[in-house]
């Protein structure tokens, strides 16, 4: 049947209506025994399906038809199971006098209420068999009287967020009306932003006529307890995390938005959108999986955020930035992190409750939870020994992976919780699997029980590595070996044992017992201490017979000692003062300070004053604390105590044994 040419008003031309037999202004519909309806009109061509292949409302998958999904979890639905609101019993009524007499009921509410789903299960509590038709944004509704009339069936229109179902070809009050005629139901939803919107404009005329049933955000008292009962009932996680976490925002935000702020926080690690915001949040996360669910200092956030060496750009966004983006609640609802009280933060509560069943974050790494003890380990809000039982199952899992520092981080948790064995154990692995940091703590345990010779191939391998406290150990315990073997030599008759025991004496500051070794190399007429000797004698002041053993070593070839016999070094203070003022000069605090010392042993307080003074500007506590002794000296009491203060700050063990502290 082709249309009449249209009237010149722009109106649809008078066709035959097929259905009914009578006239109508309308598109012109064709009979399709498999599709259904062609509907055709000004500008538009479309195809409106047969009712009997429209859906039941029972069969009517939530998601695929407005329901924003919740967070996928093993075992469970894709959805958690729907729990009653307070208005299903008016929109039940609503839905019920409309099935009678047909109607258009309008579930109005805030973004993120819960209304597609409280209507799409209203729709499937009704009589059972009712067909659906939800069609998308755009179709022409104007054929779906003529596609409907005759049909001894009742059906339901379902338009989700009706605001974009209105105007040309879309639902107005003429077509609502043919419909209510048909005993028709029109379920839809609506933001109240968009009603109030469309109540302004003339295409919003079809909601005088609509039933409404307004839906809040934030749930009742009831509500939530009929939540927790079917959290308590089911284990479903999702519903757990609603109950205890899910504030004004409502339980249908929390359970809506979760995997949308989920998906934009994963997202911004890339180096072009948030990657400082995303490690920032991820601190405060892992953290929380840690065991550290309360508030976290932003230091101590921002300490964990740089050791995230899967995401890269932090350099391109300010902390200031990262932390605006990070707190900014999406959708106006929902922020990333929380804060807590002060610069105290958390991350926020539908993301530490998603972790587990998203199953999305790489493990924790051993960083952060060495920061997590730490700070769980000085924090009383937190038990140390529960965040050290996370710790010990999330290492020992790495371990088992193959991660040699997850062995050494579980020789460092169970040394810190006195399990001395136990950290043995582990570091003695960890140190077989080629961990220098393990073999340096192995290594100074077994130093400290006396097993220094089975320490030190492990300290040598910790040294090696660039452990400083391993290598000076290590030194020291060879040191000791060596006097040990010296001693034996020197008894034995050896003058060349004797000659190094007396060094390893002297540098010990036993000087008598280097005197005494010395004496029995020189009585051996071992020529090589005639030096050593010279040098004891200078430190007791004996000049005369510390000059006859240099000139004694000088003659045997020991430039070293010839040096000594210099007229220019003996006595000259001058000299002495050149060379401390040269390096002084240079920045070197100690020099500075040395300076002032021999100034003012020779009468010269008022210089020596300048130096100690530059000493202490350079670092030095030794200045400070000669100052001290000057103030003192010169009766002044309170300027001494003032400069013992100083110097003790800085670590002098004679400026604190002056203010009667422990050194």
């Amino acid at each position: 049947m082709s249309a009449e040419p249209h009237a010149p008003t722009g109106r649809p031309a008078a066709v035959r209506n097929i259905v009914s037999g009578g006239t109508t202004h309308g598109p012109v519909i064709q009979a399709d025994a498999i599709s259904g309806i062609t509907i055709t009109h000004s500008g538009f061509a479309g195809t409106l399906p047969d009712p009997e292949s429209w859906p039941t409302a029972a069969d009517l998958d939530p998601v695929a038809f407005g329901v924003r999904p919740a967070h996928r979890v093993h075992g469970h639905a894709p959805l958690p199971r729907y729990v009653l609101r307070d208005r299903d019993h008016e929109l039940d009524t609503a839905l019920g006098q409309a099935r009678v007499g047909g109607g258009l009921v309008l579930l109005l509410g805030e973004p993120f209420t819960g209304k597609s789903r409280a209507a799409l299960m209203a729709m499937a509590r009704g009589p059972a068999g009712r067909r659906v038709f939800a069609p998308p944004r755009g179709t022409d509704l104007r054929g779906l009287p003529a596609l409907l009339q005759g049909r001894p069936e009742r059906y339901l229109i379902w338009l989700d967020d009706l605001d974009e179902h209105l105007g040309d070809g879309g639902l107005e009050p003429r077509l609502l009306a043919q419909l209510t005629a048909l005993k028709v139901v029109v379920v839809a939803t609506m933001r109240e932003d968009a009603y109030d919107a469309c109540r302004a404009q003339p295409g919003g005329r079809v909601l005088d006529s609509a039933h409404i049933v307004e839906l809040a955000r934030e749930w009742s008292p009831a509500e939530r307890e009929r939540v927790a009962r079917e959290a308590a009932r089911t284990g479903d996680p999702r519903l757990i995390g609603a109950v205890s976490s899910s504030g004004p925002e409502g339980v249908a935000a929390y359970l809506a938005l979760g995997p949308l702020l989920w998906d934009e926080w994963w997202r911004a690690r890339r180096a072009d959108r948030h990657p400082r915001g995303h490690a920032l949040v991820r601190a405060a996360l892992d953290l929380a999986r840690c065991g550290l669910t309360g508030a976290l200092p932003m230091d101590l956030l921002l300490k964990v955020h740089e050791g995230y060496a899967d995401v890269t750009g932090m350099e391109r966004e300010s902390a200031e930035d990262a932390l605006a983006w990070a707190v900014e609640r999406r959708h106006g609802l929902l922020p990333l992190l929380v804060r807590v009280t002060g610069d105290t933060w958390r991350a926020a509560p539908f993301c530490v409750e998603t972790v587990s069943p998203a199953q999305e974050l790489p493990d924790v790494p051993g960083p952060v939870w060495g920061c997590a003890l730490e700070a769980a380990r000085s924090d009383a809000a937190y038990e140390y020994a529960d965040v050290a039982a996370k710790a010990r199952v999330a290492f020992q899992r790495a371990a088992d992976a193959g991660d040699t520092s997850a062995l050494h981080n579980l020789g460092l948790l169970a040394d810190s919780l006195g399990e001395g064995d136990e950290a043995e154990r582990w570091f003695r692995r960890a140190a077989e699997a080629g961990e220098p940091q393990s073999a340096g703590r192995l290594g100074r345990m077994l130093a400290e029980r006396g097993e220094g010779k089975a320490a030190e191939p492990f300290l040598e391998t910790a040294a090696e590595a660039g452990d400083a406290e391993a290598a000076t150990l290590l030194g020291k315990l060879l040191r000791a070996r060596a006097e040990h073997w010296f001693t034996a030599g020197a008894k034995a008759g050896n003058p060349e044992a004797a000659h190094l025991l007396g060094d390893l004496l002297l540098g010990k500051g036993d000087v008598h017992g280097a005197f005494d070794s010395y004496l029995e190399a020189a009585a051996a007429c071992y020529e090589p201490v005639a030096r050593n000797m010279g040098v004891i004698h200078l430190l007791w002041h004996e000049g005369k017979v510390a000059d006859v053993w240099m000139r004694r070593a000088a003659a045997s070839g020991d430039e070293c000692a010839a040096g000594y016999l210099d007229p220019l070094t003996v006595d000259n203070v001058e000299r002495a003062v050149n060379f401390f003022q040269d390096e002084a000069e240079r920045g070197r605090g100690f020099d500075a300070a040395n300076l002032g010392t021999l100034l003012e042993e020779h009468d010269r307080p008022d210089e020596a004053r300048t130096w100690y003074l530059k000493g202490y500007q350079d670092g030095d506590a030794y200045g400070a604390f000669r100052l001290a002794e000057l103030c003192q000296k010169t009766g002044d009491e309170a300027e001494a105590a003032a400069w013992y203060r100083k110097a003790a700050a800085m670590g002098h063990p004679g400026a604190r044994r002056a203010l009667g502290e422990a050194p």
